[in-house]
């Protein structure tokens, strides 16, 4: 018989690189399941460890694992930390997400760090860890995994709008859950703000304050990704290889270029909401931006964006991978492969425990 109560840890680290989100979450299972966010935190990355994750999808498989080692050192010092500044006590798992360096299901495989079995050891803990790996192996896109979240916590809004490296949505659809990522959100907005010597555009100010370039519009809308059916997902691969080079053939400043990916942004993400007078919620960083936030208004007068509280907003993620750390500790499906592509819904992670567990 399983339990009806968990007390559990969420970390993500996502593509933006804005650091290391903690959630301390309960969830309990009555009818369904309710969750309570309580102490959070992001720790982000310094200089040295932002430079090797931006350049980490060129290292060789010797550094990779070299990476991987460090990586999970740091993490496990990052929970400790975390555990021991909020005195949090009998903890069920820490459910941890990884940072990921490579996605390329479509060779077969997908790389997120930081999911090393000594990282039980090190936090003594039990820790559910790599949930992507399984789905690729069962030819899924490894991505978005978030989505079962949404629909068993966040049921009642029409779509789940996430803005963060990259945008992605989840929607009900002939009674299956439908999800996949859209486009390049910070990814490409926080490259181009370093630019201005700032981490990211605050409020969009920077963006706002520049001009639309149509020709630049038009051939980002005419990227072939846009064009795929789902199941599909995006990696950084995708801004190195098709969007930077795209967007460097155009010789203009870069608060136009900022403008213009806003714009295409919300266009892209328009495209994707059917429903009429439907409930969008909306979290990540991206919330943030408040010229994005009106963009998206613009394109879409009829519905209704809600946009929830500040711990909500910033550790939405962190919450679901807790999440999907809980029913893989009941073995109960946590990934769903009409958003995956996998030839099978399953309960995707790895449980590692401690000596002292």
């Amino acid at each position: 018989m399983f339990k009806q109560n968990y007390n559990v840890i969420g970390i993500m680290s996502g593509t933006s690189l804005d650091g290391v989100d903690l959630a301390h979450v309960k969830f309990s299972k009555k009818a369904n399941w309710t969750f309570e966010i309580l102490e959070t935190r992001t720790v982000s990355y310094d200089e040295k460890w932002l430079i090797i994750l931006k350049n980490a999808v060129n290292f060789s498989s010797s550094e990779l694992n070299q990476l991987n080692e460090e990586y999970t050192l740091l993490l496990s010092q990052i929970i400790n930390n975390f555990i021991s500044e909020y005195k949090i006590k009998n903890i069920d798992a820490v459910c941890n997400h990884g940072h990921t360096i490579l996605h390329k299901p479509d060779l077969g495989y997908t790389l997120q760090i930081g999911n090393l079995s000594v990282l039980a050891q090190l936090i003594k803990q039990k820790v559910v860890c790599d949930f992507r790996v399984q789905d690729v192996l069962l030819g899924g896109q490894g991505a978005p995994l978030v989505p079962i979240g949404d629909k068993m916590l966040f049921s009642k809004f029409d779509y789940c709008l996430n803005l963060g490296g990259f945008s992605n949505i989840s929607f009900d659809e002939n009674d299956k859950r439908i999800a996949f990522d859209i486009s390049p959100v910070n990814t490409v907005l926080n490259f181009y703000a370093n630019t201005f010597n700032l981490s990211f555009d605050d409020k969009g100010n920077i963006a706002k304050s520049g001009n639309l370039n149509l020709e630049l519009f038009s051939k980002l809308n005419e990227i072939e990704f846009y064009k795929l059916p789902y199941p599909k997902s995006l990696g950084i691969e995708f801004v190195k290889d098709v969007v930077f080079p795209m967007i460097e053939k155009f010789q203009i400043d870069f608060s136009d270029i900022m403008n213009t990916f806003v714009e295409h942004i919300a266009y892209q993400i328009s495209r994707n909401i059917k429903k009429e007078n439907s409930s969008i919620f909306i979290t990540g960083g991206g919330v943030y931006n408040e010229f994005l936030i009106n963009r998206i208004k613009f394109y879409l007068p009829n519905n209704e964006i809600v946009i929830p509280d500040q711990k909500t907003i910033e550790f939405k993620e962190a919450l679901i991978f807790a999440f999907l750390g809980v029913l893989k500790l009941r073995n109960e499906i946590n990934v769903l492969a009409s958003v995956t592509g996998a030839s099978k819904d399953h309960s995707s992670g790895i449980i590692f425990t401690s000596n002292h567990k």
